[in-house]
């Protein structure tokens, strides 16, 4: 090891080695752009005051909610109901074993957490609000693609790459999921490049009507955003690009924007005026699933952020 009066020489030998070796590639602009979102995004986390166990506890709060999803659907409607809607032998197969994977993403899920010291969250009590079995097949499909958008969102939060291997080996399963119930309903498999990310605060808006109760000690350090929904009479799982939406909140005053967030938008969202007599309209370039907020500005950048979201998201159905 050279010493502080031979560091110069070293300096230069070192320099002349370096000088021989090939170029180190630098980021493509678009690499660039990964790298500062997890850099924001790990930021985020850490002023939200979120480990990667409390993630974790996040995530298995909604397996636990898809897992009970399921077997509640299926202890109140026989397979006839579901081979009645058009869906072949094969495909309720598929469903139930849809059910089945999601309980084996909360063994998973139960023995991280356990192996990090930490008593992993219990199911709550749930309210699906079933009425029938074509009603349990869409609410599967929301909830599969909100399952994507939480694992999309809650990835880069990670720290630990254990961890975040468990998430991604979850993600994809949930992704086929997604997939498949989309099929089974006879619509576009896959009507979007990308799919859309999440923040925990946003996916946990969206479970939260679901939630009637939870076990002392398993409610989560997160709050949800206000309720937004349709005006009476709208369906908001038919929706044209163009169309102006009338929505309700009681955040709505206070709103500037629409926020329209999807995958492939530059940014994430699309933002548009927004007034409680006026409503908003709805981008041209949007199709298949899309998250509704009210916000409190627009930003040119397309980035959503829980700071200026006031209420939602709504899951809207974009043709």
């Amino acid at each position: 090891m050279p010493s502080i009066k031979t560091l110069g020489a070293a300096v230069a030998g070192f320099a002349a080695v370096v000088s021989a070796l090939p170029a180190i590639p630098k980021f493509t602009p678009n690499q660039m752009k990964i790298h500062q979102y997890m850099k924001r995004q790990n930021a985020a986390a850490a002023a939200a005051g979120l480990t990667d166990i409390d993630i974790l506890q996040f995530a298995l709060t909604l397996e636990w909610l898809e897992t009970s999803f399921y077997q509640q659907g299926f202890a109140k409607f026989p397979q006839s109901d579901f081979l009645a809607l058009g869906l072949s032998q094969q495909e309720v197969t598929d469903l139930i074993n849809v059910g089945q994977s999601e309980q084996e993403h909360v063994v998973l899920l139960q023995g991280a957490i356990a192996q990090a010291g930490v008593q992993p969250v219990q199911p709550c009590t749930y309210n699906f609000g079933f009425t029938d079995a074509k009603g349990m097949v869409g609410t599967a499909a929301v909830l599969e693609n909100v399952g994507v958008s939480a694992y999309l969102g809650g990835g880069p939060l990670i720290s630990d790459s254990g961890i975040l291997s468990t998430a991604a080996s979850i993600l994809t399963v949930e992704g086929r999921h997604q997939t498949f119930i989309r099929v089974a309903s006879k619509v576009a498999a896959a009507p979007q490049a990308f799919d859309t990310a999440l923040s925990p605060k946003a996916v946990f808006s969206l479970a939260a009507p679901f939630i009637a109760s939870c076990p002392q000690g398993s409610n989560l350090a997160i709050t949800a955003f206000p309720t937004l929904t349709m005006a009476a009479g709208a369906n908001a799982q038919a929706v044209t690009a163009g169309a102006t939406l009338q929505l309700q909140s009681e955040a709505a005053a206070t709103a500037t924007f629409c926020a329209f967030t999807a995958g492939g938008l530059p940014g994430g969202t699309a933002f548009t005026p927004f007034t409680q007599t006026g409503g908003c309209q709805v981008p041209q370039n949007l199709a298949g699933i899309v998250y509704v907020t009210l916000s409190s500005a627009g930003p040119n950048s397309g980035k959503i952020t829980d700071d200026i979201i006031l209420a939602g998201p709504m899951v809207m159905q974009v043709s």
